[in-house]
Parts: structure tokens; C-alpha cells; sequence
């Protein structure tokens, strides 16, 4: 019986990070349906065959090509995260403010007065409390 399932999936795309995604949104969405409505059955069982539809698939190519795209969206949504976790973890110590011309991140030690401040990457100077 294995046999005949590795001969079946031979040639076949098979699992990867963003199949697993559609799988647990498929699911939390089979758990809230009973509370949510029929709509959250529909999309589950929409997110689970496509699931299994890209698992079977034998047009590899795109499949890799569509979990690049997740996986980099994946990146983007990780890494703004973990800016906003560390900012909030420099707040007790350090103000952070933009400048006003070119918008970049400008740190700036809390208990210190007004300042001013030169934006390193503009060379904009402008005053703020710190």
C-alpha cells in the first residue's frame, strides 16, 4: 500500500509553508462555522481543496512560484512585527520620532529637554522634548 502512495505522489508538488496555512485557516474556519454561518463552511472547504488541488498538482513550477510570493508576504508581515516589537520594547527609554521631510525613524534619549534634532539622513534639523 505505501508503494502504491509513493508511485501516486511521484511527479507530484506534494506540501509546503503555505499549503500548511490554507490547512489551519481551513480549519479554524470548520470551528467557527457553527457560530459564524454557512459562509465560513464554504470558504473552509474552498481553502481545503484548493489545498489538496495544489498538493496533487503536477505543475510544480507554479506552485514553487506561489509559495515565493507567500513566503515573502510571510516576511513583510514578520519583520513589521518585530520593528514594532522592538520599538515598543525602546519606549521606556528612548523617544522615536520621524522627521518631518523624509519620514525616516530618528531615536532619541528620553529625560534630555528639548533638543535638537539633525536627521541623519537629510540633514533636516528640527526641535522636540525629550
Amino acid at each position: 500500500m505505501r508503494e502504491k502512495f509513493y508511485r501516486f505522489m511521484q511527479g507530484r508538488y506534494g506540501s509546503d509553508q503555505l499549503n500548511r496555512f490554507l490547512m489551519i485557516v481551513a480549519l479554524i474556519c470548520f470551528i467557527i462555522s457553527p457560530f459564524g454561518g454557512r459562509l465560513f463552511y464554504v470558504v473552509g472547504l474552498g481553502l481545503l481543496i484548493y489545498a489538496y488541488f495544489r498538493m496533487l498538482s503536477r505543475n510544480i513550477y507554479k506552485r514553487r512560484e506561489e509559495n515565493s510570493a507567500y513566503m515573502r508576504q510571510q516576511y513583510k508581515v514578520k519583520q513589521r512585527f518585530a520593528t514594532w516589537k522592538r520599538d515598543m520594547s525602546q519606549r521606556k527609554t528612548h523617544h522615536i520620532y520621524k522627521c518631518p521631510s523624509c519620514k525616516q525613524k530618528i531615536r532619541i534619549p528620553r529625560g534630555k529637554g528639548k533638543i535638537e534634532v539633525r536627521c541623519p539622513k537629510c540633514g533636516c534639523i528640527f526641535i522636540k522634548k525629550s
